[in-house]
């Protein structure tokens, strides 16, 4: 048995340190397969998560943190010969502050389970994203997740107020700053967040909660032209003032295939055939003054005829059938083996951007499908697209060309969901060379051996 395996399970007991079909037997993620690891880890504090970094380090042994692993770019994969740890026993809700409205969580802690706590609070943690129920809040953090509320509430960095990270030669940096203003120095925890665990582990955080809203108001709305879609985003921004929490678009092709008459589709409440699609939210206080302006602001858009269409759910159970509709990634499966993007530009860029990128792709797949949607209020496209085959290099071609023009525009091959290894290849498109220079010099800086997940971002 390897020398630094048998020393781990002297400090953290052999039922915490996997080996072998306990380790095989791991998902390996949301793309599916098994996990390759020397050995996964579970500890139980961040004491013991010190002494394992700190022993790693004197054996340069490189580790790789784990959450939820529901991440899509491959930014939480181990190879054999590298130790992976999961944070899935650090999962406790330290601290409840309904007066400063805090929560201090250990990094293990789903998202959902921190959401679900602050309503007991009288509060809400206003993160969401799909994978909720999975998705750890330390994974949140190092990858600086976004989700469907950004246009209000901004993204986790935003309602970070302090951490705690462990850094690669095992030294805990304590820093759960619990103040909303604090410009004593450098802010640390900047270095832990949206860094993909290259920097330290973060293995507790100060989380900002906000007031819970008592209103919420949703629609589902059809336009005919993405500059009507432009303008009603820029309309219900002044309409709603800050109450206004998601405008989600959806373009034809992908409102097709999620509202599909197969096993993967759901129900349309509305003709198929519209161009594009806008699921807005507002969240709000008052519960009657709410849902009068909402339909009053829809009301004058349909008589205006910038808005064609119109579903106003009448129950938590409609609204949740509206969402779904968004949320049905899994009517692309359809496809066969798909690749999936999170891209983001300034918004008046994206139908020129998207139309040449697609004229791109089909000169060399003529066959290629894709379907376009994403949190358009922030500037956040997704794309899933399908050509029929995963071939890797086949892969890499699509991904070039689908990236190229993006730096002209100011646009980024990433708006949430991080680089890992899968976008490794085109950061360039995004990051000057003087930017990735920096970037390798913090690396060296706070990680001289290359040990904390290495070979993710650059």
């Amino acid at each position: 048995m390897n020398n630094i395996v048998q020393q781990l399970q002297q400090l953290l007991g052999a039922d915490n340190v996997l080996l072998g079909d306990d380790v095989s037997s791991r998902s390996a993620g949301w793309k599916g397969g098994d996990t390759q690891a020397l050995a996964v880890l579970r500890p139980r504090h961040t004491e013991e998560l010190s002494a394992i970094i700190k022993l790693c380090s004197e054996h340069r042994q490189a580790v790789v943190l784990q959450g939820g692993k529901t991440g899509l770019v491959d930014g939480a994969v181990s190879s054999q010969q590298e130790i992976a740890i999961s944070l899935e026993r650090m999962n406790a809700i330290e601290e409840c502050d309904s007066t400063n409205r805090t929560m201090t969580v250990q990094a293990g802690v789903p998202l959902q389970v921190v959401q679900e706590k602050a309503a007991e609070m009288q509060l809400q943690f206003p993160l969401d994203l799909g994978a909720r129920g999975s998705a750890t809040i330390g994974g949140n953090i190092a990858t600086n997740a976004g989700g469907n509320r950004v246009i209000r509430y901004g993204m986790a960095r935003n309602l970070v107020l302090g951490l705690e990270a462990v850094l690669a030669d095992g030294t805990v940096i304590s820093s759960l700053n619990k103040v909303l203003k604090n410009n004593a120095g450098y802010d640390l925890k900047q270095l832990f967040i949206g860094t993909e665990g290259t920097l330290g582990i973060v293995t507790k955080a100060v989380l900002r909660l906000s007031p819970a809203m008592n209103s919420e108001n949703t629609a589902l709305l059809a336009l005919n032209s993405f500059n009507e879609v432009i303008a009603l985003l820029h309309h219900c921004d002044r309409e709603f003032g800050g109450s206004l929490s998601s405008f989600e678009v959806m373009w034809n092709n992908y409102f097709q295939f999620t509202t599909a008459d197969n096993s993967y589709g759901k129900t349309a409440p509305m003709s198929r055939d519209y161009p594009f699609y806008v699921l807005i939210e507002t969240q709000g206080t008052h519960q009657q003054r709410d849902e009068e302006q909402f339909q009053q602001v829809l009301a004058d858009l349909m008589e205006q005829g910038s808005v064609i269409d119109a579903i106003l759910p009448q129950s938590q159970g409609e609204r949740d059938a509206l969402w779904a509709i968004r949320d049905n990634i899994e009517a692309m499966n359809i496809l066969g083996p798909i690749f999936l993007y999170d891209i983001s530009m300034p918004i008046e860029q994206a139908a020129d951007y998207l139309t040449a990128a697609e004229q791109r792709l089909k000169q060399q797949w003529p066959d290629m499908q894709w379907a376009v949607f994403g949190h358009l209020g922030d500037g956040n496209i997704h794309i899933i697209a399908g050509i029929g085959s995963d071939d890797p290099e086949q892969r890499y071609q699509f991904d070039d060309l689908l990236y190229q023009g993006l730096d002209k525009i100011g646009g980024s091959v990433s708006a949430e969901h991080g680089i890992g290894t899968e976008k490794k290849p085109f950061l360039h498109y995004s990051r000057s060379p003087e930017e990735l220079a920096l970037m390798k010099v913090l690396k060296q800086a706070l990680d001289p051996q290359n040990i904390l997940n290495p070979g993710k971002v650059f």
